[in-house]
């Protein structure tokens, strides 16, 4: 299967059910509502699975892309789809493994995170929790949140507030930001 992303650019990804791509609506509307801000950032994909978030924000020109992701062999077609898109000035790491330990040995800020863990994972809480509690989000930055809009709660997260939600189909996306 192939998925194609900003500039007609086309990703490698995993066959079958192991990874679940963003659909082209939701990550349009991601980029739409942080259209101007993207050039240059920080950029954390949180659960990256194909790692097509990722992809847009270096097609975007994001300088800086890091994702987490379980799996081995997502990671290897993480790594493989952003290095045949970055440029020489951007920069870009995937980290494999459990995103709750890896989170807190994160050094620096992320302007934009973007989280989307498996729908049923019980994920949320303690991934917030960790990105919070870390300081990894700057002071402007944002979170979106990918989630199942039947099936969510929003946890409160101290510090935080959510500002925007939308609804695309069976995707919502809840968008916190930092509360001065």
């Amino acid at each position: 299967m192939s998925l194609r992303i900003y500039g007609n650019r086309q990703l490698k990804t995993l066959p079958g059910r192991e990874t679940r791509p963003t659909s082209a609506r939701v990550r349009e509307a991601v980029f739409n509502i942080w259209q101007g801000t993207i050039e240059g950032c920080r950029w954390l994909d949180v659960c990256a699975g194909t790692g097509s978030m990722g992809a847009e924000a270096l097609c975007r020109g994001a300088s800086l892309v890091v994702g987490i992701e379980k799996s081995n062999r997502a990671c290897a077609i993480i790594q493989q789809n952003w290095q045949s898109l970055a440029s020489a000035e951007q920069e870009w790491k995937v980290l494999r493994g459990d995103v709750v330990q890896l989170l807190p040995k994160l050094s620096g800020q992320f302007d934009r995170i973007y989280f989307d863990p498996p729908y049923a994972s019980g994920l949320y809480q303690p991934v917030l929790q960790a990105i919070a509690h870390s300081g990894l989000l700057d002071a402007n930055g944002e979170i979106a949140v990918e989630h199942n809009p039947q099936d969510w709660t929003p946890p409160v997260i101290p510090s935080w507030e959510i500002y925007r939600e939308k609804v695309y189909g069976n995707t919502a996306l809840t968008f916190y930001r930092v509360v001065e």
